[in-house]
């Protein structure tokens, strides 16, 4: 038989019975979001074209959650960054005070053709997932994704950073 198709003997893993508690870490809330927000989601990925229109409006902000390093190289002419790993809530608020505030946000698996500034991630682990699902449980309204993969040298979207000044 092959092994694709072979039926796994692992038995399935139980429930801790005695669960080590934590306060401050919220699966069950973190899969009710991405639950409740897929649908959303979907319908606020947006087109090239469409990105750069939202770009353009009054009163929203375009936010670059990758590294800090990643952003100096590369990344859309005028965007705020706040990496990931630097989201609370006061920092949040700080950039983005009003929960209604539009927010125009873009990964590095939207680009393609700059490896160092881009560096694409496993399609399951893109940083949009975790950007777009933490910014719903911070209580951001109105939270809109780049859609596609673009190439650097052709997109219409205008960049900024180190790697255009060499």
């Amino acid at each position: 038989m092959d092994s694709a198709f072979a039926v796994s003997k692992k038995k399935p893993i139980k429930k801790q019975s005695n669960p080590i508690p934590n306060r401050l870490i919220d699966y069950n809330g973190f899969q009710k979001i991405v639950v409740e927000s897929s649908e959303e989601r979907e319908n606020k990925r947006l087109t090239e074209d469409k990105f750069l229109e939202m770009m353009a409006e009054d009163q929203t902000v375009l936010l670059d959650a990758r590294s800090e390093n990643r952003y100096q190289l590369r990344h859309i002419k005028g965007a705020f960054n706040l990496p990931f790993t630097e989201f609370t809530e006061d920092s949040l608020a700080k950039l983005i005070p009003n929960k209604d505030t539009k927010i125009l946000i873009y990964c590095n698996n939207n680009f393609e053709g700059s490896p160092e500034s881009f560096a694409a991630k496993a399609p399951a682990a893109s940083l949009n997932l975790s950007t777009y699902t933490s910014l719903k449980a911070y209580g951001y309204k109105n939270v809109y994704e780049l859609g596609p993969l673009l190439d650097i040298q052709k997109t219409k979207i205008p960049f900024e950073g180190k790697e255009l000044e060499k």
